[in-house]
């Protein structure tokens, strides 16, 4: 939400005025443009006193350095020059972004010994320099006012020009990152934003401006889903007063008689765990319970922007789990949207509910290539994964080797988990078709079998992004609590197998 610094490329050229970032190879070795932004030297020898070496992503700074007009030289480490990377600039990117401080102007000089350069490079460091400096800063009424008695030029942001040797390459490739930029970024605020402002109504007026890009946009409220049968999904919202809503994207840029892929997601813009209430300690984190149903929005956004040359459609399923007279209790039976009945004994296990509607709705109505879901699922992917691979469950094995694919080069990662027979009769049940919870063990492979009994024999994969969407561990691209994972895998996985 801060003001995101401005970019634009250029020819080489000895910058005038503001800060200089140039990088040095593993030996710290700098190119001959480099080497130009500092005709006395003074990086060269400030790095023995630094302990400088080039190592990837380290800096060392001359602050007005002599013989030359700049008020700042910063050296950031790119080690290794053969093993660079579109995801290694995107990263040294953010090494500069953190080390912009107060500065209004800036020169980046994309220059080392022995790289061959070409747009991409330039782009993925631009797009790097954009995700680190952004920050959720909307509500600090403050801010402004110390922004005004600042240095920066009452909170400018950074003008950053990126030097390289062919910048209209750099320009075109840029526009493509960008478009995925700020598809991350939207799913960052919708995560970040609080539970007060962002309800389920709210959450659809903003899919709504997506037609803007070209995204057909239609909204189902309570009446049109059940007069479609979606009693799972219903029965979650029906203790808020906050009413529910399906939001149904679809972006139509590949051929008219190609099917369109399938982008699912769980939208509880609060979850309080209903009746099976969640413990007080950490349930503020639960504004973040729809990073599923963000993701697949700022996928959406970042495809319609960059054009993508394919039939896409997102569904979201957004709704508020609260607590009042009405809400859905324990032992409830619901009829869902594909006739299946289910007995809910875990109001708090609610995602898999409303999922099971928005699957069954995306697969009956649109008869997709493959099915992908994202939910902040459960907490048991964490116990098994930590916070730094998402769970990947899946019925077709190329579609799963895809996806993981697409997470080693965007590297928001994957692990693959099974799915079974065994595991698919632990939600049996006795008066309904199926359960929501299993026992104590294996809660996100359960939750994963819950969902294929509404898919059919569409190919089909699972992402429980709980560990990584929200509260994950910081990176050099992200500072962000709400870290928008899932939009540049998904675009990613588009890119290289689904663009004709």
């Amino acid at each position: 939400m801060t003001s995101r610094p401005s970019i634009s490329f250029a020819k080489f050229a000895a910058p005038k005025k503001g800060s200089v970032f140039v990088f040095a190879a593993d030996d710290g070795g700098l190119g001959e443009a480099a080497k130009a932004c500092d005709p006395a030297g003074a990086l060269a020898r400030a790095f023995p006193v630094a302990d400088f070496s080039g190592k990837f992503a380290s800096s060392a700074e001359v602050l007005a350095p002599e013989g030359t007009p700049v008020d700042r030289l910063v050296a950031v480490g790119a080690g290794k020059v053969s093993s660079l990377d579109d995801y290694a600039w995107l990263k040294l990117g953010g090494a500069v972004a953190a080390s912009l401080r107060k500065a209004t102007e800036v020169a980046v000089i994309l220059d080392l010994p022995e790289l061959q350069p070409d747009g991409r490079q330039a782009a993925s460091l631009a797009a790097g320099i954009l995700l680190r400096s952004y920050s959720f800063d909307k509500y600090k009424t403050r801010k402004d006012k110390e922004d005004a008695q600042s240095d920066t030029k009452s909170g400018k942001p950074a003008r950053v020009t990126i030097h390289c040797a062919d910048p209209a390459a750099a320009k075109k490739a840029f526009a493509g990152e960008e478009a995925v930029v700020d598809g991350v970024l939207l799913a960052r605020d919708l995560v970040n934003e609080p539970a007060n402002a962002l309800g389920p109504v709210e959450f659809a007026e903003r899919v709504k401006a997506l037609e803007q890009l070209g995204v057909e946009v239609e909204i189902l409220a309570e009446k049109e889903m059940k007069k479609l049968g979606m009693g799972s999904l219903l029965g979650v919202a029906q203790g808020s007063p906050r009413g529910a809503r399906l939001a149904v994207m679809r972006w139509n840029g590949g051929k008219a008689k190609d099917a369109p892929l399938a982008f699912i997601g769980k939208g509880v813009t609060f979850d309080t765990g209903g009746n099976s209430m969640k413990p007080a300690s950490g349930m503020e984190d639960m504004k973040g319970d729809m990073g599923g149903a963000a993701a697949v929005t700022g996928l959406m956004r970042a495809l319609a922007a960059r054009k993508a040359k394919a039939n896409v459609v997102g569904v979201i399923g957004l709704v508020e789990n609260a607590v009042d007279g009405h809400a859905q209790r324990p032992g409830d039976i619901v009829t869902s949207m594909s006739g299946q009945t289910i007995e809910v004994l875990n109001t708090d296990a609610e995602g898999r509910l409303v999922l099971a509607d928005a699957l069954w709705y995306a697969n009956d109505r649109f008869k997709p290539k493959f099915m992908i879901n994202l939910a902040t699922l459960t907490g048991a992917v964490m116990v098994a994964l930590g916070q730094h691979y998402a769970g990947l469950f899946s019925n077709n094995d190329e579609l799963a080797g895809r996806l993981f694919g697409a997470g080693q080069t965007s590297q928001e990662r994957l692990w693959r988990m099974p799915l079974g027979p065994e595991y698919d009769k632990l939600i049996d049940s006795k008066n309904a078709d199926m359960k929501n919870i299993g026992g104590r063990y294996g809660g996100a492979i359960i939750a994963a079998q819950f969902l294929q009994r509404f898919v059919k024999d569409t190919p089909w994969a699972h992402l429980d992004i709980a560990g990584t969407a929200m509260g994950a561990p910081s990176s050099e691209i992200n500072q962000s609590w709400g870290s928008g994972f899932g939009v540049r895998l998904l675009d990613r996985l588009v890119r290289d197998h689904y663009e004709g």
